[in-house]
């Protein structure tokens, strides 16, 4: 084998300094190559045969003042959405319940805000108290937070907060105006600090290039704490919203994204989340090899579908892969 036909060296320590120009040989590796290298990582630290599994409830639909090209829930586009207010506390708990009987052992809950007033905090630090009560853990997706609603969401006790990067800095501009990169980092950063469990990740097949897609994970990868859950989504188009219509991603490109981040953010999970619906068993599968070990379970995300919950389960059966893991390793 000559020099240039070797894998790139990696391996499973935990690193914060990674350079972009080694995120792009890792993206750029022969596919059978970054599989390995993914897998060895993956079992440092997880039990290759577990997936852990979050449902995702909406709580509070459209009506966003947002402008998220990919998004339906946005008050500026005609995407057939029927606006829906925040759900009373007992309903989400129910729908909670049904997802711990279904195998989930994380609840999420999303709401279609740009940042919450204090009294729907208030309503939601109920929705986590309720979930937690069911020996679940908790995950919201809210918005911009300030650092009183940051406070109150950690001793209400929940247990990770989701704000996307949804992709690289230079490429943001392109797909939301009505906030900025600096927003989401301040965000994130304001969660970490109040002892928060971060999930963030992105999405991809927006029409973003290779380069775009490392600098996004090399985003993620370079916090001083990596997110305890990375959710890789792939676009879903919506009728009404301007990504539609967008240029399918190549699924390979979509499965090395995968890799690439179970490479360098070793301890985090990485979940297969949007997109899903449109992925075959086999695209699945090798996600789950590449080092996804991680789904949302349930018919729908926020607002689009999702495989059904019986189809994951024969799929994890063929697989000879188990439900389990909740936290972080």
């Amino acid at each position: 084998m000559s020099a240039s036909q070797k894998p790139l060296e990696t391996s499973a320590t935990i690193r914060h300094d990674w350079q972009l120009h080694e995120v792009e040989a890792l993206l750029a590796l022969p596919f059978n190559d970054l599989i390995f290298q993914a897998q060895n990582v993956h079992r440092v630290y997880f039990d290759p045969n577990e997936i852990q599994v979050s449902s995702l409830l909406s709580i509070k639909t459209g009506s966003c003042s947002e402008d998220c090209g990919y998004c339906p829930q946005s008050a500026r586009y005609d995407s057939d959405l029927t606006p829906e207010a925040l759900m009373p506390v007992d309903a989400v708990l129910k729908a909670a319940q049904q997802a711990k009987e279904q195998g989930a052992s994380r609840f999420c809950m999303g709401a279609a805000w740009r940042s919450p007033k204090d009294r729907d905090i208030e309503r939601v630090v109920e929705m986590v108290q309720g979930v937690k009560a069911l020996g679940m853990e908790t995950c919201v997706t809210l918005g911009m937070l300030s650092d009183k609603q940051t406070q109150a969401l950690k001793d209400g006790g929940l247990d990770y907060y989701n704000h996307n990067l949804d992709t690289s800095e230079d490429y943001y501009s392109e797909i939301i105006t009505t906030r900025t990169y600096q927003d989401r980092l301040d965000t994130l950063e304001r969660v970490r600090d109040a002892g928060i469990n971060v999930c963030c990740g992105g999405i991809v097949g927006m029409g973003e290039s290779q380069v775009d897609r490392a600098k996004l994970l090399l985003q993620l990868a370079s916090m001083p704490k990596h997110p305890e859950s990375v959710p890789i989504n792939m676009l879903v188009q919506v009728e009404g919203t301007p990504l539609n219509g967008t240029e399918a991603l190549d699924p390979i490109v979509f499965v090395r994204t995968i890799a690439v981040a179970r490479i360098l953010m070793p301890q985090s999970r990485v979940r297969l989340s949007a997109g899903r619906k449109n992925m075959s068993d086999e695209m699945q599968a090798l996600c789950f090899l590449a080092g996804a070990n991680s789904i949302f379970y349930g018919d729908k995300l926020l607002t689009t579908d999702n495989p059904m919950t019986n189809h994951d389960q024969q799929l994890f059966d063929r697989l000879g892969v188990k439900m389990g893991g909740s936290s972080y390793a």
